[in-house]
């Protein structure tokens, strides 16, 4: 698609390029605006939420690395520290088992034989559509009748099921442009099933995978509802700690928690834009 105007362009096609342009703009200012806004106070040497004058005339007293230190416990508080250790085990073990489950289900579903797919993706995706406290609450009880309420196990399967349909649709979307004669290729030559997936198939949707995974990552990490009804207060992750901070003391530590959760997110959507890139170009799609 052209990014600039044509030189034939019409006078109604310039207002139309630069008034689109603007708009998107002004969208885009308005979603970054409070991440603007949070990153610097979460430098405020006072525990205030709003800019002291001492910020406003970038007087170096005015900032400092407070908060950043009271989140790693130099206060005697390792509340916030419990926490995010809490958020770096559940989320990779939900992420671990939503990328199994996930990557089993979409090669499944590509298959041509398999009856009645349209359904079960609709039902594999469905926490995806489902309100989340609908589905938190679905959790509660079912998770109080197997004795499994209030333990890391179902914390973790709990996350893993709201990852599942995040790594289905991703490597669905990348094993459509998948060349289904490699593996038939490598059948009739005498490679087992098992073989054919690790050396054949798993390279080419790797990318996918690991997209996937991030975005089930991303999921659980940041993930409060469920984990409030399921979850105990010894699986009190980052997000809950949040949530507290901001009902009962409205610390202003969680202004530095925040900033480091912007800064795991944009390495993460990073990470996966340049998986998408590379993923381009294994099929052909992009010439650098």
């Amino acid at each position: 698609m052209a990014t600039t105007l044509p030189t034939y362009a019409t006078f109604g096609q310039k207002i139309w390029y630069y008034t689109f342009r603007v708009f998107c703009g002004l969208v885009f200012f308005y979603l970054i605006f409070p991440i603007l806004i949070v990153i610097p106070l979460s430098f405020n040497a006072q525990d205030f939420f709003t800019f002291t004058p001492e910020m406003l005339r970038l007087d170096p007293e005015g900032y400092s690395l407070k908060h950043y230190r009271d989140f790693l416990g130099a206060n005697g508080d390792y509340s916030w520290l419990q926490a995010f250790s809490n958020s770096l085990i559940i989320a990779p073990l939900a992420t671990l088992l939503s990328v199994s489950l996930g990557t089993l289900a979409a090669i499944g579903l590509s298959q041509p034989h398999v009856p009645f797919k349209r359904q079960i993706m609709a039902l594999l995706i469905s926490p995806m559509i489902v309100p989340l406290i609908i589905t938190s609450a679905g959790m509660f009880f079912f998770y109080s009748s197997v004795s499994l309420q209030g333990t890391l196990a179902g914390v973790v399967l709990a996350h893993a099921a709201l990852g599942i349909p995040f790594v289905i649709i991703t490597v669905t979307a990348t094993l459509s442009s998948f060349d289904q004669s490699l593996t038939r290729a490598a059948a009739n030559m005498g490679a087992d099933p098992v073989t054919t997936f690790f050396r054949i198939q798993m390279p080419l949707i790797l990318p996918g995978v690991i997209s996937g995974g991030l975005f089930a990552f991303i999921t659980s990490f940041d993930e409060v509802v469920v984990v409030l009804l399921v979850g105990s207060a010894g699986q009190k992750t980052l997000p809950w700690q949040m949530f507290i901070g901001l009902r009962e003391q409205i610390s202003p530590t969680i202004l530095a928690v925040a900033t480091i959760l912007v800064v795991i997110s944009i390495a993460l959507l990073t990470t996966v834009e340049l998986l998408r890139r590379r993923s381009e170009r294994l099929r052909g799609m992009s010439p650098g």
